[in-house]
């Protein structure tokens, strides 16, 4: 019995050990990842501000957003209802995105699907949405898969879309991939649209990869 416990424990282990570490062995297809139809939209978070309402008040609250209870049954329900209606509502990507880090699951507890697959599905939805791409590139630089983090980047870059926080968090994913130039001269551009915080400016320094000018392209 005891070695029968060991093997068990050992099997857990193992299986939680390839859970946390890397988000890989998850299909992530438009058919893997399921159909964009859904009873209630889905809806653009940008722009359908008037639908917003009726699905955050049952299902995102406060709380499902910090993770710490859900609202009508499992947190990853909550979050999943809320993306089948807004596939690119950009603060429950972020929050299914923790999730999955908080539990080390690739697919968290009442999710319908894998976390990669909501990003995929908001890219899917929505492939001008500058935000949802760079909260996906976010994830793959995470899961070291800088080459996919950074074709999402250059896309971001080809919307043109002009924005301090964007720019600011497309730093910190530039300077996790050790690619110095471009996440200082995002920096720049953020700090010159008035971003408030300092962290990105700080970890260059501490690098000694900040420069009171932006590289030359």
């Amino acid at each position: 019995m005891q070695l029968r416990e060991k093997i068990i424990k050992s099997l857990f282990a193992f299986a939680m050990g390839l859970a946390s570490s890397q988000y890989l062995l998850a299909e992530v297809s438009d058919f893997s990842c399921g159909s964009l139809s859904n009873a209630y939209g889905p809806y653009d978070y940008r722009t359908d501000k008037d639908k917003l309402g009726i699905v955050e008040g049952a299902h995102l609250t406060p709380e499902v957003l910090n993770l710490s209870r859900g609202k009508t049954a499992a947190i990853g329900a909550d979050i999943d209802y809320t993306l089948r209606a807004f596939p690119n509502h950009h603060p429950a990507l972020m929050a299914m995105v923790r999730l999955g880090e908080k539990q080390h699951l690739i697919k968290p507890i009442g999710a319908k699907y894998s976390v990669e697959c909501y990003l995929q599905r908001a890219n899917r939805f929505r492939s001008d949405d500058a935000m949802a791409k760079m909260i996906y590139a976010n994830f793959l630089a995470k899961n070291k898969r800088g080459a996919e983090a950074i074709k999402l980047l250059d896309e971001v870059v080809e919307l043109g879309e002009e924005n301090a926080n964007l720019y600011y968090n497309m730093g910190l994913i530039y300077l996790d991939l050790n690619q110095y130039e471009k996440a200082l001269n995002y920096a720049h551009l953020a700090y010159r649209m008035g971003f408030p915080l300092s962290g990105l400016r700080d970890r260059l320094k501490r690098l000694n990869k900040w420069s009171e000018v932006p590289v030359e392209n």
